[in-house]
């Protein structure tokens, strides 16, 4: 039984819902008289919006179906539509065809195909959210007050500042639909910590002695509180690596790495003895 309706539409007799709707689109983008100026367009466009119209509509496309183009006098549905002749309203002879008196609502105008979900309206919003630097790198939740509207948005670990996310629903509506809510972060800066990639940089104290002599060092670091081991003879601003306590990689899943840079503090010499003191003037290096 010959079905030219899915020929119409370019697409198999077992197509679904989705794939109908997606060829549609396309074809009418094709077709549109404001687009194409073929003399030939403007009848091709009122073909595939009647036959969206039947396949897309449950009880018309069950109807079809079954009896195919016999509902056509047996001609398939592009020689049925071309041999009605010019101002033929194609949306009348199938609307009696199929019954019901909804038709196509806005009919085959070159503006009326907005029903049809082709021309859809953008109802996506834009804006910006600034969020602290600590949530940046652990990720968590950002409170967002917007156009009346005010909600909690999922911030994802290892954000950047000019990446974007995507809040579903959160956009403007229009006839039952939501857009959704794209929003640009900006990372405020960190007074503790400097970021380039996956990598984090601190500075840390070191009491003298302590860079002098070696020892232990307890650091309260972004993701957990960690000690270091702090060698002899250490310098002023020494890096000591501590792997995968930087900046998760939203690619590659995998962490970079911690750089801590040693800030040795110097005694204030009214605390210290005075014969340590002395010791150290006559003894200390001049260079």
């Amino acid at each position: 039984m010959a079905k030219s309706l899915y020929e119409t539409l370019e697409v198999s007799e077992n197509a679904t819902a989705e794939e109908i709707k997606k060829a549609y689109r396309k074809l009418a983008r094709k077709y549109h008289p404001d687009v194409n100026k073929d003399p030939k367009a403007e009848d091709k466009f009122k073909e595939i919006n009647a036959a969206y119209e039947v396949l897309s509509n449950p009880e018309k496309k069950q109807q079809y179906d079954q009896y195919g183009d016999s509902m056509f006098g047996g001609q398939n549905f592009s020689d049925f539509a071309r041999s009605q002749g010019q101002g033929v309203d194609l949306d009348e002879i199938l609307r009696q065809m199929f019954g019901g008196a909804g038709g196509f609502g806005g009919g085959f105008s070159r503006g009326g195909f907005g029903n049809f979900g082709f021309d859809e309206p953008d109802l996506d919003t834009n804006a910006q959210v600034t969020i602290p630097f600590d949530i940046s790198i652990l990720g968590g939740k950002q409170h967002i007050s917007l156009s009346n509207d005010s909600f909690d948005v999922k911030i994802p670990e290892g954000i950047e500042s000019g990446q974007k996310i995507r809040a579903k629903g959160k956009g403007k509506s229009y006839q039952g639909q939501k857009g959704d809510l794209i929003l640009k972060i900006n990372v405020s800066p960190s007074n503790e910590y400097t970021r380039e990639g996956d990598t984090l940089t601190k500075y840390f104290d070191v009491p003298l002695k302590t860079a002098l002599f070696g020892g232990k060092i307890d650091i309260k670091t972004i993701h957990k509180d960690i000690t270091l081991k702090v060698p002899q003879d250490t310098k002023q601003n020494q890096k000591f690596r501590v792997k995968e306590l930087g900046v998760l990689n939203r690619k590659s899943g995998i962490k970079g790495d911690l750089y801590l840079k040693a800030n040795i503090v110097l005694p204030k010499l009214e605390e210290l003895d005075d014969s340590l003191v002395k010791i150290m003037e006559e003894k200390l290096p001049n260079n």
